[in-house]
Parts: C-alpha cells; structure tokens; sequence
C-alpha cells in the first residue's frame, strides 16, 4: 500500500499547472508579499529578525491577519508555502505543489481536527513546506517523501494562541520547518515515509484516501476584505451592507452555525490582536468604521469606549451543524427599538471563491497595505520579490 507521502510526493512531481493554476499563484504572490509589506511597522517584524528568511517572512505576512485562506481545509496556505518558496529560489510550480498538498493534507484532516483545537495552517503547513521547498531545490520523488517525512515533528500548533504573536510565529515556524525537511532529504538524510500516516492517525478524526484529483488547489483560496480572522469577514460585511440605516442601536442579534466562527475565541476584547478574533467587536468595527482596516485592530481602537459599548449589545445565538468557516449564513437583526428593527442575511462575503474579488476589489486592497506597494508589486516575479522581502525584512543578530 502506497504511503499518504509517497502519493503526495507523486503527485507534486508530476504536476503540470495549468494557466488557471498559474493565475492563481501570481495572485497568491502578490497578495501574500502585500500583506507583509503592509506589516513593515509592527512590533513583530524586530522579534522575528532573528528567524530564518522562510520562518520571518511567513510569521509577518500572517501577523496582520490580511493573508488568504483555503475554506475547506481551514488553513492559510500561502503565507506558509509563499515564504518556503521565495526562501529556497522556487518559482510559480513550486508555489502549487506545496500549495496542492496543504489543500488535500488539511482536507484529510478535516474540521475535527480543526474544531478539537489544531491550528491546520501549521499542522498541514510543515509537510506542504517540505514540499514547496523540495520542487525549488529540485528534489526528487523519492527525496519529496522523505522530506514530508521529515518536516512530521514540525507539524504542530494550537488556536489557544489565538489574539497573541504565538498564533503568527508558529506559521513561521511550520513554513521553516518545511524548509528544514527539504535540506535534510537534500543532504541525503533517511526518513520513514509511513511516518504520516502514523501523524495522521494520531491527530485526525477520518483516514480517508487523499484526493489527488481536480486543479492544483481544489476549491480555490478566499482573499480577505479586512485584516482579521476569515470567521469575521462574512459578519462584517453583512452588517456593513445595512450600516447606513443603522440609528440608536439598542442590541444586535446574530445567529449563525456554532462552526463558523468557531476560532472566534475573545468575546470581550482588550487589545487589538484579541479583537481580530472576536465576533462582537467585529460588529462593533463594522458600526463605526467606514472600513474596518488596520486602524480599527489597533489596542487604542479596540478600547473606545463606543466600542466596548457596541460590544456588550451584542447577543449570540449559534445554531447547531456545520463544519467549516462559510457553512450557511449569518443572520444580523438590529433593533433600535421596540418597533423598529433592520435584518440582513449573508452567505458569501466579498472575496469569498465562490464570490472572488474584483480587479478593483483587489487593487483596492493593494493600496489599503502601503500607497508604494502597488508600485513595488506592479511587476511581481518569484525572484522580484524574495529580492524585496529580503530588503525590507532583513535578518539580524
């Protein structure tokens, strides 16, 4: 019986992209470089100085929150395979066999592991790291398995660091972990490619066959509108739809599946990393805020007083069900007073797959991460940019 490594390493070395695939992947590139460029003043890039290139650039390009997501296998793939990649010379193939493999790996693993407090970006990032990393040095099939192999023990990380640095340092680590693994298989390093399945076992509800079929990412990857958690995007723009006609707010109602807001985890925010994983103050941003961006996630923002007041109007009701961050809807129903109330309903946010950005959606988030990154991204390349990120991020100490 062929290994879960084994066959992930067949596939990505047989992979032949195709131009949607390709497409994607600039896509991915630019969005990923702009999110971390949007990140040039935060106190994180100074801690992270002292990583190496693939564990710095992914734990900034994820700290704001900005990155983009893989709704069926809740995990942000390319702020961990974009960053393997431009550390270790790949290119747009690279990007996508890494990215193919952390989209199939983290939809094996599934919502239970999701929902039992796995944080999948590092759980499914470390072996999709090895893999992205493996393609660019030009590793062979062989070598692909060991080095998935390999990067197992970096598989790890846990929402509980949600709302701290923990949460974007363990990206980091998982993508450098990947990094790691490829060297080792490189180096002529030995490894148990069964070592997965064994992984896989321990960690994940179901061991249901991989699909290897269909485009190199399966389901596409959301872009997010705002830079905070993707289980805040939908309930944000759902009530930024009715905001003009909000007067008086006495309570907001919010009912929607328990799963997709499951990493939602601090109900009553007091800083600004906290409140980019809390519904209420995501109601609360959506309220006051013409557009909630980084200036609304910042801990002075989160701590106005109008905000807290917002806040604590909120009441929740979760339904029961679903099993992943866009199962249903949320239904928002705001009453002003006792004879006066404005609902709205919303399934898919801006950004969504199945609702993708715009040019205009797109090049609208590009300005709102620097007025200069338009400019330094207009003609992105895989070389351009680790060139970039190793200016603007270089490594100290």
């Amino acid at each position: 019986m062929v290994s879960k490594a084994d066959a992930l390493a067949q596939w990505a070395a047989d992979l032949i992209p195709a131009p949607a695939d390709l497409a994607l992947a600039q896509r991915s590139l630019i969005d990923t470089a702009a999110v971390a460029l949007a990140a040039r003043e935060h106190p994180l890039v100074e801690i992270a100085s002292r990583l190496p290139d693939a564990a710095r650039w992914s734990a900034i390009g994820h700290v704001l929150d900005f990155d983009d997501l893989h709704i069926e296998s809740t995990t942000h793939i390319s702020v961990v395979v974009a960053p393997a990649v431009l550390a270790t010379g790949g290119d747009a193939r690279a990007y996508l066999a890494g990215a193919g493999v952390m989209a199939r790996l983290g939809t094996l693993l599934g919502w239970h592991h999701y929902a039992s407090g796995w944080h999948a970006t590092c759980t499914a990032g470390a072996p999709a790291a090895a893999v992205a990393a493996g393609v660019a040095m030009g590793l062979s099939t062989q070598q692909l398995a060991t080095a998935i192999a390999l990067a197992v023990p970096g598989a790890g990380g846990v929402q509980n660091a949600f709302g701290t640095h923990g949460k974007s340092l363990q990206v980091g680590f998982a993508a450098q972990a990947g990094v790691r693994a490829a060297q080792l298989a490189r180096a002529g390093a030995t490894a148990a490619p069964e070592a997965l399945d064994a992984w896989v076992s321990l960690v994940a509800a179901s061991h249901d066959d991989l699909d290897l079929t269909g485009p190199a990412v399966p389901g596409g990857l959301a872009i997010k509108a705002f830079p905070c958690c993707y289980a805040m995007q939908r309930p944000i723009a759902a009530l930024r739809e009715i905001r003009s006609q909000l007067h008086n707010i006495h309570q907001i109602h919010v009912r929607t599946p328990k799963a997709s807001v499951h990493p939602l985890i601090h109900d009553r925010p007091s800083t600004g990393l906290e409140g980019k994983f809390s519904l209420p103050y995501a109601l609360a941003t959506a309220v006051l805020d013409s557009y909630p961006g980084f200036e609304s996630f910042t801990d002075a923002a989160v701590n106005r007083a109008e905000a807290q007041s917002l806040v604590e109007r909120v009441a929740v009701e979760h339904t029961p069900g679903g099993d992943g961050l866009l199962t249903g809807a949320v239904e928002i129903e705001v009453e002003h007073d006792e004879s006066s109330h404005t609902s709205t309903r919303l399934a898919d946010p801006p950004g969504a797959p199945n609702r993708p950005p715009t040019a205009s959606e797109f090049d609208g988030k590009l300005n709102a991460c620097g007025d200069d990154v338009p400019e330094l991204l207009a003609d992105a390349t895989w070389d351009s940019v680790s060139v970039l990120l190793r200016r603007v991020f270089p490594r100290m100490g």
